[in-house]
């Protein structure tokens, strides 16, 4: 077992006092420096650093980002709910750890759709009616990069333009 323990630090965001979703760290009472490239390849990591070492992913709709000695986690409804993550956090990193033989390290981020290159593909015309759902072309291009949504969710995009979307999204491990 790699982490054996850790202490919860619960706090409201300094920068935005109105919010009313909680922050926190969890201090980890291990390094977990050896586990983190490990956690990038199986919990596909939006952002890794070699040094110091942190991935950073998105599970259970937070931002999680896991250092050497402490793990913050975003937009928490509540302390029941940040030790739920916790929990789970502490499980995954001892099962990767313990199946760290079977896995190949990944230092390298997994790489995204740019956002323009969508919008360039999309029909952003003065006609649309927002009949995708989203205020604006931009966060539907957004959206589509993440593989939030799939390109047909924009009524307008069909033909040549629907084809290039699919063609360019194709070079992309996008979960739609």
């Amino acid at each position: 077992m790699l982490l054996e323990g850790y202490t919860k630090e619960i706090f409201r965001s300094k920068c935005n006092t109105q919010a009313q979703s909680l922050h926190c760290f969890a201090h980890l009472e291990q390094d977990i420096s050896e586990v983190i490239p490990y956690l990038n390849a199986e919990l596909e990591g939006d952002a890794f650093t070699r040094e110091p070492p942190s991935v950073t992913f998105k599970a259970h709709g937070k931002l999680i980002t896991v250092h050497p000695d402490k793990i913050a986690i975003n937009a928490l409804q509540d302390e029941e709910e940040a030790e739920k993550v916790c929990r789970w956090l502490q499980r995954e990193i001892n099962a990767i750890w313990d199946r760290r033989d079977e896995i190949e390290p990944k230092y390298a981020v997994r790489t995204r759709p740019q956002i323009f290159s969508i919008l360039k593909l999309l029909p952003t015309s003065a006609k649309c009616s927002r009949e995708c759902g989203q205020a604006t072309c931009m966060v539907l291009a957004k959206l589509i990069s993440e593989g939030a949504v799939s390109p047909e969710a924009c009524p307008y995009l069909s033909g040549e333009n629907l084809a290039n979307l699919q063609e360019y999204l194709a070079g992309f491990d996008l979960d739609v």
